[in-house]
């Protein structure tokens, strides 16, 4: 059943779980809780579930399901999908990705994908020899073995250090990623700016960092983005993200889970061995719940908050530095570069901006408090891959969707004057993007009923305030190891009867559901 907002009529006095947050790793956790007999119920702030995983019609009179926020799958384990029956599909893009390039006055791109050999030519129009895609091929075979090796064993009792190590059983692959700035790797094994900016991407994705950061947060970001599925491969959700959480959804009521929107969850009080009280807020008044164990598919901020404690210190407050754009055209634009169709140069990751000292000077300006002069972004066409997102009438005229994602651009840029910033980032981030561009895109966009272009930007800031991520950032904190002694399953938490499902919680990050489904495992297996 769902509960209304306002609803007090819950089944249960007691619940075997008491799951705060309705985002996708709170419904994982309870889909699989039902389905082994265990009373749930899941308390949503919002009047709907789903998270930063929806599917959304941001233009008004447009039928068009956008993925507003996340928007790729490649850490959902085929196994989450199989243990819950769910109805969910993604479908593999064709093109891995585009660069678009001018060197010696004239354009190009350097296109990942569509066989080997139309690879290898691509690099070698790009570098003048085979020598990069010899390397591009040696480093990507050594990350998928990698990934292989280290994806099972997200969804199984937490390794620790020694014991991943050796199940990756390759230590020149273990010193790269897990020891050395992810920057000397590239840096040793590509020559080419261009090449070694778009190997660097994937360590940057919703990280502020450098190439050589002490810290390794960029190594981790990098990680998670190669080892999805056990091959590294980003995959579009078939009907949009909120395909995803709405299957899932109808996974957990099928089977007995309780789901109540528009209850805002405000303080969890337990003693840790008692059963714990979450007190909640609907719109008619506040009331109390109790659970045996609670579930919070929260950030570890937002978690300290509601059990009445201090933040860690020693941690350093989450800040996202990503920018989202969400548009709809008319039509894909015309490409300088007429070697290659644009929607396969846009089916893919179409890179902006992204060469290596690109991404470091654009790095050092938003360090120094400054936008980046010359702002990176990728770009890419989900409804080339999945066109059902997109009414009969939106396909017949031949429109198309585009997302942008910008890299560099932390919090702290918006602070004085989120508006304007928007603004300002927004405009430069679109003349990149038309540098490589035989017409505007502007030309290019639809409009909405309203007359106003299909365009809408997300700073960091805007989406602290409408998903309550911690400083925006959409992982919740810094990415961790995939190892640790954080508790058996890595959700565990000062309380043996608070768990942390959320996407801060060890190997979380991302569309998982890993968090969730480790939850879950930490109460049916211990």
């Amino acid at each position: 059943m769902t509960a209304d907002a306002g609803s007090r009529g819950f089944a249960h006095d007691v619940y075997d779980a008491v799951i705060v947050g309705g985002g996708h790793n709170g419904l994982v956790a309870a889909a699989y809780l039902a389905r082994a007999g265990r009373s749930v119920l899941v308390l949503e702030r919002l009047g709907h579930t789903g998270g930063a995983a929806v599917s959304t019609r941001p233009f008004a009179g447009v039928d068009a399901r956008l993925s507003r926020y996340s928007y790729l799958v490649s850490l959902l384990p085929e196994k989450i999908v199989r243990d819950l029956g769910l109805r969910f599909r993604t479908r593999r893009r064709t093109v891995s990705s585009y660069t678009p390039f001018e060197r010696g006055g004239r354009p190009g791109g350097l296109l990942v994908g569509g066989g080997e050999d139309r690879t290898r030519e691509s690099f070698a129009r790009l570098t003048g020899s085979d020598r990069e895609y010899e390397a591009w091929r040696e480093f990507y075979t050594t990350t998928g073995r990698l990934a292989g090796r280290v994806f099972p064993t997200l969804t199984e009792p937490l390794p620790t250090r020694e014991e991943l190590r050796a199940r990756i059983d390759d230590e020149q692959a273990w010193r790269m990623l897990f020891e050395e700035p992810i920057g000397r790797a590239v840096e040793e094994r590509f020559g080419d700016d261009l090449v070694r900016g778009v190997v660097l991407t994937d360590a940057l994705i919703g990280t502020f960092a450098d190439a050589h950061d002490p810290s390794l947060a960029q190594n981790r970001c990098f990680l998670y983005h190669v080892i999805g599925g056990g091959t590294g491969d980003w995959d579009v959700p078939v009907g949009g993200m909120g395909a995803l959480t709405d299957a899932l959804a109808d996974a957990a009521r099928a089977g007995g889970a309780e789901i109540a929107t528009g209850h805002e969850a405000l303080r969890i009080h337990t003693d840790g061995t008692s059963p714990a009280e979450v007190t909640f807020r609907t719109a008619s008044g506040e009331g109390t719940v109790v659970g045996r164990t609670v579930l919070v598919n929260a950030s570890p901020r937002a978690l300290a908050e509601l059990l009445g404690e201090a933040p860690d210190p020693v941690v350093r407050a989450p800040e996202g530095a990503q920018f989202k754009v969400n548009m709809l055209l008319r039509r894909l634009p015309r490409l300088r570069d007429a070697s290659v169709d644009p929607r396969e140069a846009f089916s893919g990751t179409f890179h902006v901006a992204e060469g290596y000292e690109e991404l470091r000077r654009a790095h050092a300006e938003a360090a120094a408090g400054e936008l980046p002069s010359v702002p990176p972004s990728e770009i890419y066409c989900h409804s080339l891959t999945d066109p059902t997102i997109l009414g009969p009438e939106l396909t017949e005229q031949g429109c198309q969707t585009l997302t942008l994602f910008g890299l560099h651009t932390p919090a702290r840029l918006f602070e004085k004057d989120n508006r304007q910033a928007r603004e300002v980032l927004l405009t430069a981030t679109l003349a990149q993007l038309d540098a490589h561009l035989a017409e505007p895109l502007t030309d290019c966009l639809a409009f909405d009923a309203d007359g106003r272009p299909c365009i809408e930007a997300k700073t960091p800031l805007d989406l602290e305030q409408e998903l309550r991520l911690p400083g925006g950032h959409i992982f919740h904190r810094d990415l961790s190891w995939p190892y640790g002694r954080a508790g058996r399953w890595g959700v565990e938490t000062g309380h043996a009867n608070v768990l942390l499902c959320g996407a801060g919680a060890v190997r979380g990050g991302g569309v998982s559901g890993i968090p969730g489904h480790n939850a879950a495992m930490a109460l049916l297996r211990g």
